[in-house]
C-alpha cells in the first residue's frame, strides 16, 4: 500500500507540473513568406517556437520559382545558402543567429565542393552540423540544406 501511495502522490505531482509547464509553453508561429518557395507547398517555409526558428530544407532554386539554378555544384550550393539567408531575413533572424545545419547530398564525393561555399557564409563559431549523402532531393538537387536558428531573448 505504501508503494502504491508513493506512485499516486509521484502521479499527482508530475500532472501538476505538466499543467505548469503547458501554462509556460512557448507560443508556435508558421512562417510563408514567398521570398523563397511559393506559398502553395504543403508545408511551412519556417516555425518558430519562442527564440527558434526552425527552416524547412532550401534546395538551390531560383526565389520564385522552383527550378534550380544552373551550374553545378557549387552554383547550387550558392544558390540554396542565399535562400536560406533570405528565409532567416524574412522572419526577423540572420546567418549569425543560426546554431545548427543539417546536410544532404546527392554525391556525399561533393562534400569538399559544397564545403568551399558553405564556409563564406559563415564566421567562427560555426554552427553545429550534419552532412549525409542522400538519394533523390527534391527537384533533383544536388544539395538540401536545413537550418535551426535561435536568438537571445531581449
Amino acid at each position: 500500500m505504501k508503494s502504491f501511495g508513493c506512485v499516486a502522490l509521484a502521479s499527482a505531482w508530475l500532472c501538476g507540473a505538466g499543467s505548469a509547464f503547458a501554462a509556460d509553453s512557448a507560443p508556435i508561429d508558421y512562417y510563408n513568406s514567398g521570398k523563397v518557395l511559393p506559398t502553395t507547398l504543403p508545408f511551412s517555409e519556417a516555425v518558430r517556437v519562442g527564440n527558434t526558428l526552425y527552416l524547412s530544407g532550401q534546395v538551390g532554386i531560383v526565389p520564385g520559382t522552383m527550378k534550380l539554378v544552373p551550374g553545378g555544384m557549387k552554383e547550387e550550393a550558392r544558390q540554396t545558402m542565399e535562400n536560406i539567408r533570405t528565409s532567416l531575413e524574412a522572419n526577423g533572424y540572420s546567418l549569425r543567429d543560426v546554431v545548427k545545419c543539417t546536410v544532404m547530398l546527392a554525391d556525399i564525393g561533393e562534400w569538399a565542393a559544397f564545403n568551399e561555399v558553405y564556409r563564406t557564409f559563415f564566421v567562427p563559431p560555426f554552427p553545429a552540423r550534419s552532412a549525409l549523402g542522400a538519394n533523390g532531393l527534391a527537384l533533383g538537387a544536388r544539395v538540401e540544406v536545413e537550418c535551426i536558428a535561435a536568438v537571445t531573448p531581449k
